[in-house]
């Protein structure tokens, strides 16, 4: 016979509810995914278990506009989970990002098994609206025009324990006419310096010991202010963080790049040898109709200013190939400041129309065929540059933060991998001791291939440091708690260094 005092104590506890994010687009909307997390989790949800695919109470799409064919992709997906939301009462599915931005309302007539549609803006509103869905049993479609907080204020779910990303703007003010980003993420906005350097220091604080300086365009820091120094000068604050190891930034537009941020990368010495710098093409006349407002002399001027700096610095790039108009002397041109800038690695894409950019209506469109062929033509000739510049690796002695799942046979090689300095992929011997993600280990490098280096012989030293102690207790944490997932997203942390893309891209840095 069972007690009444037996029957409280059996009365059942609703399970939290379960949530998973598919991120699609730029390093932004990674870093705006990390906040979703953190806001959903702040309102009582748990990441869905591993392999879910679809199978969680409630599913996020953070969206890319500028993608070619996002809406179909975007709209693919939600097709496929029809069913399951049919078939799974309570079940909930959110739409967020750029593309919500841009198409709105479009979204829910589309797809009105849709219960919230939020923008780039108005990110921290997700659990409200998921809530106002459930209650109201109607979809909630709430766009804002402009930033209603600044993203940073909110919580956030990190993915890496040793390193992050830090928004220092949102927004931007270019013009570019292939990129439609200005017109969803809206003017440039920048954070203040002291609460940048704050959320740094206390990401140090907790095991961090790389961060990434984010933003749209994230040399035009300060131009809110008027203070053209502001960015070198976030730079050598970041150098005066104890415990802070290393330091990157992406993505920089060459118009703002100023001798002032090259002396503070070469004089700082936790800013890493490493520089993104967006070519897009290296025709004037093709840059001219781009609304980039830099030419080919200028560009290869700066270049030349950080490898005189920066001896040892690995300089990346992204490349459209086939905007409207191009000529074969134009695409000559493109080729020529390749050979010139000798990029360690570049994003390479062929141009397609986005939707609502001005390029998309330009008369003169490429034929398909011939954008191929000079695409081709590019990835061949960055290929042979990209090892040439890996083979002058071989025989040097490089400290690796090692990485977490960076290489994808490193098991079956029973080989480790991480990150040299200039943001090389390095793939490593496994010592006989411990090593963790966040430790630093000293190797040398045996061998070169295009996009990545090996290092077979010992590991010269290993270095156990508080980032390692980090990814270790939150292992170990995330060990006693039920199985998580990862959200499907590009690794936290420093970005992997930018291969030649097989397919199209953002391209809108």
């Amino acid at each position: 016979m069972t007690s009444s005092s037996d029957r409280s104590l059996a009365v059942d506890v609703q399970a939290p509810k379960s949530y998973e994010i598919r991120t699609y687009g730029c390093q932004m909307n990674v870093h705006d995914s990390e906040r979703l997390s953190g806001l959903l989790e702040d309102a009582g949800y748990v990441r869905a278990p591993e392999g879910s695919d679809g199978d969680a109470d409630v599913v996020v799409f953070n969206t890319c506009a500028v993608r070619e064919n996002a809406d179909n992709r975007l709209y693919g997906n939600l097709g496929r989970l029809a069913p399951r939301k049919a078939s799974r009462p309570g079940m909930q599915i959110a739409v967020g990002g750029c593309l919500a931005q841009k198409d709105r309302d479009t979204i829910v007539k589309k797809a009105p098994w849709v219960d919230v549609v939020f923008g780039t803006h108005n990110i921290g509103k997700l659990p409200i609206l998921l809530e106002r869905a459930r209650v109201q049993e109607e979809a909630q479609v709430e766009i804002a025009e402009s930033l209603e907080a600044f993203p940073s204020t909110l919580p956030t779910r990190r993915e890496s324990a040793y390193a992050a990303w830090v928004s220092i703007s949102v927004g931007c003010n270019n013009t570019c006419t292939f990129c439609i980003v200005p017109a969803l993420r809206g003017k440039e906005k920048d954070r203040r310096t002291g609460d940048i350097l704050a959320e740094i220091e206390a990401l140090v604080d907790e095991g961090v010991s790389e961060i990434t300086l984010l933003g749209q365009n994230v040399n035009a820091y300060g131009s809110g202010i008027g203070d053209r120094e502001a960015f070198s000068k976030l730079l050598r604050a970041c150098g005066q963080i104890e415990g802070l190891e290393r330091v990157r930034f992406t993505s920089p537009h060459p118009r703002d790049f100023t001798d002032d941020v090259i002396a503070a990368m070469a004089e700082t010495p936790n800013v890493m040898p490493q520089l993104h710098m967006p070519l897009q093409s290296g025709s004037d006349p093709v840059l001219k109709a781009m609304r980039r407002s830099y030419r080919q002399e200028r560009y290869l001027g700066i270049i030349e200013k950080v490898r005189a700096a920066i001896p040892h610095a690995a300089i990346t790039t992204d490349i459209i190939v086939g905007f409207p108009g191009e000529t074969e002397e134009d695409f000559e041109q493109t080729l020529h400041v390749v050979r010139e800038a000798r990029f360690a690695q570049a994003f390479t894409f062929q141009y397609s129309k986005r939707p609502g950019t001005p390029a998309a209506t330009m008369e003169d469109q490429i034929p398909k065929q011939v954008v191929q062929a000079r695409y081709e033509r590019l990835v061949a000739l960055q290929e042979e540059i990209s090892w040439e510049e890996n083979k002058k690796q071989v025989g040097r002695t490089l400290e690796l933060m090692v990485a977490e799942g960076e290489g994808r046979k490193d098991g079956a090689t029973h080989r480790l991998s991480g990150r040299a300095a200039d943001n090389r992929l390095v793939h490593f011997t496994k010592p006989d001791q411990e090593v963790r993600p966040g430790d630093v280990v000293t190797v040398e490098i045996t061998y070169a291939a295009p996009h990545h280096l090996l290092a077979e012989g010992a590991v010269l030293d290993v270095r156990r440091t508080r980032a390692g102690d980090a990814w270790e207790k939150r292992t170990a944490e995330k060990a006693a708690k039920p199985a998580g997932v990862m959200l499907g997203l590009p690794k936290i942390g420093a970005p992997a260094p930018l291969p030649v893309a097989t397919g199209s891209g953002c391209g809108c840095d």
